[in-house]
């Protein structure tokens, strides 16, 4: 495959030659170095494939033949494509140099975007030496000591191209963000900060992320967020962070579309339990009892005592029961389980309990 080829696509040439054509009204046609026509400004080609093979190969840059004017476009110092500017007049190999000069810019501007993204990827996923890390950031004009944080958007279509043009278009490296991707269904936005910039500003950033992509997109996302680093180096922990903070918030915080890792509290604790502890501590907690047979109703009084500070006659409140009601349940629990959520103690250990049982069940889901 031709080196340019690679960058750029036979519609990107077509526009940029169609444009210098609606100025100058010279014809344009682009090959490969094998005479393929890649691009023109209109149909049909006034040189055969064998001539175009022959200027390739040879040293010349330029070469004119009747109404043809040929050069090179050059990749790296390499020929890439092959250009004819056709017409008899005196500024058509003007033209022709201005087109030549014109594709080679987006090649480079192209290979830089592409060189960005493999630099990026590679930076996250630790496959970077660190003075390889410094030199491949001065080559690619990228700032080392700047504050950054990874936010990982999580979509719920894989493959979604759309959704990373999507963020693209809402951040650019212009102004040093850069977006990238490392698997099916994770789009990965580095943000650049400024020096005074925190974690409201990246909370700010995060909800509108996943609010202009549920509304305006059209998609379901889940977004997470590791904490800021300072050095391009610690891009790496911030995004293994966030993609904790995504996993830990699909197991314990669903209700959520947003989760920071800095805001994860205990459920960043038990993610990182090993299984064997996690029967053994659910085991003698729960006993004889399945805590999967546990009455929804129960819980879902429970959940919402435990929102209210254990305030019982807020919760039976809002639960539109009768404080009474909600008494029954609670001691109905106590029964089988032993534990009385009105006190602390109790509260604090069936509430990690069932967050244990979440992560149990997560675990199972993934395994099998």
């Amino acid at each position: 495959m031709i080196k340019g080829q690679v960058m750029l696509s036979n519609q990107i040439i077509k526009n940029s030659i169609m444009e210098l054509k609606n100025i100058t009204k010279i014809d344009l046609f682009v090959f490969d170095l094998e005479g393929a026509l890649i691009a023109a400004t209109c149909e049909g080609e006034l040189i055969t494939k064998d001539i175009i093979r022959h200027f390739a190969e040879s040293t010349a840059d330029s070469q004119v033949i009747g109404a043809n004017h040929l050069l090179k476009i050059l990749d790296e110092n390499e020929a890439a494509f092959i250009l004819n500017a056709v017409g008899s007049a005196e500024d058509v190999y003007m033209v022709g140099r201005i087109a030549v000069s014109q594709i080679q810019n987006l090649l480079i501007a192209y290979k830089e975007k592409f060189d960005r993204n493999s630099f990026f990827q590679n930076l996250i996923l630790d496959n970077l030496l660190l003075v390889d890390v410094y030199n491949r950031a001065k080559k690619l004009h990228i700032e080392v000591a700047i504050p950054r944080v990874v936010i990982l958007v999580e979509t719920n279509i894989e493959k979604d191209n759309a959704a990373i043009e999507f963020l693209r278009g809402m951040y650019s490296h212009h102004a040093g963000d850069y977006v990238t991707a490392v698997d099916e269904r994770s789009i990965i936005l580095i943000k650049s900060l400024g020096a005074n910039d925190g974690y409201e500003q990246v909370e700010r950033i995060a909800h509108t992320i996943a609010d202009m992509m549920n509304m305006e997109a059209l998609l379901s996302v889940r977004v997470s967020y590791g904490t800021i680093v300072k050095e391009l180096k610690d891009v790496s922990k911030s995004y293994k962070e966030a993609m904790m903070a995504l996993d830990v918030g699909k197991i314990f915080y669903i209700e959520k579309s947003v989760n920071a890792y800095n805001t994860l509290g205990i459920g960043r604790l038990i993610y990182q339990l090993p299984i064997n502890l996690c029967k053994i501590f659910i085991d003698e907690i729960f006993r004889n009892v399945n805590p999967h047979e546990i009455d929804e109703e129960i819980l879902t009084t429970v959940n919402k005592f435990f929102e209210n500070s254990l305030n019982v006659s807020e919760a039976s409140r809002q639960l539109f029961v009768h404080r009474n009601t909600l008494v029954y349940r609670i001691e109905k629990l106590e029964k089988s389980t032993g534990l009385d959520v009105r006190t602390f103690d109790d509260a604090l250990t069936f509430k990690i309990a069932m967050m244990v049982v979440s992560y149990m069940k997560y675990l199972e889901s993934i395994t099998f």
